[in-house]
């Protein structure tokens, strides 16, 4: 991918592109990804990283020199600068959105921020080699760099400081003049080097494939290398070797009682039983005898004695979901099991010591319960021990591609089919949908998916919907994690609106920035997330706006 700008012809009065589709080839990125991979192998990281840097550099070298030449036909600078990052996109390594450019010709003074999406160099790492702890974009790089040093007339050097190969939601780069990094290791991937020569006395082994390995093994049951998701899976790792009660946070569907189920196959209880019992699921009157047991003759039907959930689950791990719906009764009885380790089944006045390890969960507000008197304060402190809060999906949004291969690989396998897994508009989709029944909603959305794909083919968006391309629709999860679909037209009756009241188009943005930061209570995060945008962009946006961010 260079010199593609000798493709194009260039309006200085409008600033259009066009493009000679006759004598432009684009080369496939899957091509590109084989080739970017056999470098990896052969050179080791380093080398190979040095070497994509320095192609890029070198397009985008002559890409910049022929914009320049469009500068001085008359076109505004910074108008003529920005063709670059438009190549960029048109030729579908990248889509680049500016955030900030500051350019000075006569001083050649440069500094730039940009957002990288759908970059296919970053795509194609992770599903060569996984998530790693440094950027990938190594050529993409290469030109941005290539291109901003042709065109100002001295050495920028970007550096990519979020990227999705390392868990970030996005890649973000930053450009300006290579001496003020300070960093003469990093600038010297832009210089020109002869490798040849030093790979003749140089004995490559097996070290590259140690740099490019995952950054943490993960248990193959838990997926994920977003930062939330390291953080709650730190803390899991930590309690796993002791007796500690731990306590599971998170909205319904983040996956609590598989990491319940990791903390107990992995620490010293891992070959006793695991009991799970989710308490919301059983009537109140019946749930002291399913956790205590009942004694033969303790009520009118209790005709023989039984074990409770706490017994079964002697010498192992006890899940105990949803337990902020548990009845002020039976919180009385758990918290004196917590206390003593001594259970009474119902009927019987001999206690029954027990060696039980106790996980609870809830997506309850435990202190708004405590102080709706709907939950003990002495049982929520006694839970509350070794809290951990696991992050909804929409704040993963870097751990849904890897769930997304794990539950095509476990549905491919038990439905018996082979498929070439989703297309690019299919995955876009499962990007961007924001996932309110978390973890379940996408394995029940990946299941039906591969249950409807053609075998041997791929999954496109409408097997993920169930409706077709272009239409629009609603989609939403039922309390028991299944998704149901309505077709809705309810954007294109908000477009109409806007249109027919003659509401411009910057009005509208900002009373929506307005809007959002009111409801969010002046926390960016969540009004970004409200927005579906990321924070940096809404605070560029509301800077750009004059509007404050908080």
């Amino acid at each position: 991918m260079g010199d593609l700008l000798s493709l194009l012809r260039f309006n200085a009065d409008s600033g259009h592109i066009w493009l000679d589709e006759h004598r432009m080839m684009l080369l496939h990125t899957r091509a590109l990804a084989e080739l970017r991979k056999e470098l990896l192998d052969s050179l080791g990281v380093k080398r190979a990283r040095g070497l994509l840097i320095r192609m890029g550099f070198a397009s985008g070298q002559r890409d910049g020199e022929l914009a320049v030449k469009e500068r001085r036909g008359g076109m505004p600078v910074e108008q003529a600068f920005m063709l670059g990052p438009q190549l960029h996109s048109i030729e579908g390594a990248v889509l680049v959105e500016k955030i900030h450019v500051e350019l000075d010709m006569a001083s050649k003074h440069f500094f730039g921020e940009f957002l990288w999406t759908n970059s296919w160099e970053c795509e194609a790492h992770i599903a060569d080699f996984g998530y790693g702890e440094d950027p990938q974009c190594w050529q993409q790089i290469g030109y941005a760099s290539g291109y901003t040093s042709a065109f100002v007339g001295r050495l920028v050097a970007f550096k990519e400081i979020e990227c999705r190969s390392m868990g970030d939601s996005q890649c973000r780069i930053v450009g300006q003049p290579a001496e003020d990094w300070h960093d003469d290791e990093y600038v010297d991937y832009f210089r020109p080097q002869r490798i040849g020569e030093k790979l003749i006395d140089f004995n490559i082994g097996l070290e590259h494939l140690r740099a490019v390995q995952p950054r943490r093994e993960y248990d193959n049951k838990l997926v994920g290398v977003s930062p939330g998701f390291r953080a709650a899976f730190d803390l899991l790792r930590s309690a796993a070797n002791s007796a500690i009660t731990v306590l599971l946070l998170g909205e319904t569907g983040v996956g609590k009682e598989v990491f319940a189920r990791w903390l107990h196959d992995n620490g010293p209880r891992a070959s006793g039983p695991f009991i799970a019992v989710n308490c919301a699921a059983i009537p109140s009157e019946l749930i002291e005898a399913e956790l205590f047991g009942v004694e033969k003759g303790a009520y009118t039907g209790a005709h023989h004695a039984r074990a409770g959930r706490f017994e079964r689950a002697h010498n192992g791990t006890l899940f105990l979901d949803e337990t902020g719906d548990l009845p002020l009764a039976t919180q009385v009885k758990l918290l004196r099991v917590l206390q003593t380790g001594e259970i009474e089944r119902l009927g019987s006045e001999e206690p029954l010591k027990l060696n039980v390890r106790i996980v609870a969960a809830t997506n309850v507000n435990l202190q708004q319960a405590m102080q709706a008197g709907k939950f003990r304060s002495d049982l929520f402190y006694r839970l509350n021990t070794f809290p951990i809060t696991i992050p909804p999906l929409r704040e993963r949004t870097a751990d849904i591609a890897p769930l997304v291969q794990r539950f095509v690989d476990k549905f491919c396998e038990l439905y018996g089919k082979k498929l070439r897994g989703l297309t690019d508009r299919a995955l876009r989709d499962v990007l961007a949908h924001p996932w309110p029944g978390n973890i379940r909603e996408l394995e029940n959305v990946i299941e039906r998916a591969v249950l409807l794909a053609p075998e041997g083919g791929t999954i496109e968006a409408l097997h993920l919907w169930g409706t077709g391309s272009g239409q629009q629709i609603d989609k939403q999860i039922d309390a028991s994690g299944q998704v149901t679909l309505r077709r809705g037209d309810a954007l294109a009756g908000l477009c109409e609106q806007v249109l027919e009241q003659q509401i411009d188009l910057a009005s509208l943005e900002q009373r929506l920035l307005q809007t959002a930061m009111q409801r969010a209570k002046g926390n960016l995060s969540k009004a970004a997330r409200l927005l579906g945008i990321t924070r940096p962009q809404l605070a560029y946006r509301l800077k750009k706006e004059g509007l404050p961010a908080a």
